[in-house]
């Protein structure tokens, strides 16, 4: 008992507070780019072809590797000065995502869609950059004894965000307008501004300042080290191109469902307070009931079966939404889809990150864990923008047959591997 009460302490302390409020202020935009914004434009007459291009935006958060190094080593003039390295690039970036949260929300998507993109790409960019800082922030201001409860607070943080983005801008919207939801949500970066200027800069070891063709060079360098030689290790493993074919295929299906499901539920009849409530309340309880139910299976099958057993219930998941779309709006049975959707979502996700781990070589264990799933979330958004083109040209209830079959390909590749490729880890990393 003594244990748990300190245990739980630890979550109460200032600067393990203050890394969940800087959680809340990372998960804050993620919607906002993304299936929230894609309700908005479809109730602004936008084209299911355009709203999944716009799904494109989201490449920022798994291309944000590449200006990682510059956040981390160049300084800000002046406001880095005044409140240290971190704390300037997270004010900057947080200030750069409340600006963008309002110019957003006063686009026309309707009659400027030009602008609305725009607008978006920054968002996504500061919000990306916002991530990178806050991830740092983290490591370097938590000890080992205080790291768990961070991440756990961290974590609370974001989904709070999410909900919010989600089910209330939605709900708000339906009251008082898509300007005034966005406008409230930029105000609520106001948490994250707070937690930053009430935090301490981490201490660091002295680190150069990057300028000039100095930061071109030891960006090179920074790069050859942390992203060309834990893919060259990679790649030197027999069936890596299969294995890297599969990691962008598994969850296909799964992508170009959620690119559009937004748009398929206002158009079949559901109000935005519905959807809200439903999609984003209850459907964040099936999912965590999902990832519950996914480690389970883990630990039981291993690995590759839990992968199989989640890829064909994603699948069948896809033809709940067909179902649902013969039915028509239907409130018992968007329960029913959106529970079914959450759950199935949840074990294979559970599945999919256990697999991407077991790939990683424990010489390069968090770059290639990172790289991998970076690689995995850029096919996804890459190939799932495409849905919306693919809807404009069929009906909801062919789309989803087809996304179901979009499954197949990678739970082939999945049974390929199981028959030639049981272990996916490489001799290095732990068995």
């Amino acid at each position: 008992m003594q244990a748990w009460l300190s245990a739980s302490a630890l979550h109460l302390e200032k600067k393990v507070l203050l890394i969940g409020l800087l959680g809340f202020s990372s998960g804050l935009p993620l919607l906002l780019v993304g299936a929230t914004l894609s309700a908005w434009l479809r109730e602004e007459g936008t084209s299911l072809t355009d709203i999944g291009w716009f799904s494109l935006a989201g490449a920022a958060y798994v291309l944000k590797f590449a200006w990682a190094p510059l956040v981390d080593r160049m300084p800000i003039p002046l406001l880095g000065r005044l409140v240290g390295q971190r704390r300037s690039w997270l004010l900057l970036s947080q200030l750069a995502v409340m600006g963008a949260i309002l110019a957003l929300g006063s686009s026309s998507p309707g009659t400027g869609l030009a602008g609305t993109a725009f607008c978006v790409v920054v968002l996504a960019f500061a919000s990306a950059t916002q991530d990178i800082v806050v991830d740092a922030y983290r490591i370097e201001s938590l000890d080992e004894k205080r790291m768990g409860a961070g991440q756990a607070n961290y974590v609370v943080g974001y989904r709070l965000a999410c909900l919010l983005a989600g089910a209330g801008v939605l709900i708000l919207a339906d009251h008082v307008g898509w300007f005034r939801a966005y406008a409230v949500m930029a105000v609520f970066v106001v948490i994250g501004i707070a937690a930053t200027l009430a935090a301490h800069e981490p201490k660091r070891p002295p680190l150069p300042a990057i300028t000039g063709v100095t930061f071109i060079g030891k960006t090179l360098s920074a790069l050859r080290e942390t992203v060309w030689m834990p893919l060259q290790d990679f790649i030197g493993r027999s069936n890596w191109l299969t294995i890297l074919a599969f990691i962008a295929l598994y969850k296909l299906g799964d992508a170009m469902l959620g690119v559009m499901a937004n748009p398929f539920y206002l158009d079949i009849g559901f109000s935005k307070t519905e959807i809200g409530l439903v999609t984003k309340g209850f459907g964040l309880t099936a999912t965590l009931l999902g990832g519950i139910i996914g480690g389970a299976v883990v630990a039981r099958y291993g690995t590759l079966r839990a992968l199989m057993f989640g890829g064909i219930l994603q699948a069948i998941s896809n033809v709940v939404f067909a179902l649902q779309a013969w039915v028509g709006p239907a409130l018992p049975m968007l329960f029913v889809t959106i529970g079914i959707e959450n759950l199935t979502g949840g074990i294979g996700t559970i599945a999919f990150v256990a697999y991407l781990s077991g790939l990683c070589n424990v010489a390069y264990t968090a770059t290639q864990f990172a790289l991998l799933s970076s690689l995995m979330a850029l096919a996804r958004t890459v190939f799932a923008s495409g849905g919306g083109w693919l809807a404009d040209r069929t009906d909801w209830v062919s789309y989803f047959l087809m996304t179901g079959v979009a499954a197949i390909p990678g739970l082939l590749l999945l049974v390929w591997l199981m028959k030639r490729v049981p272990l996916p880890a490489s001799p290095e990393a732990p068995q």
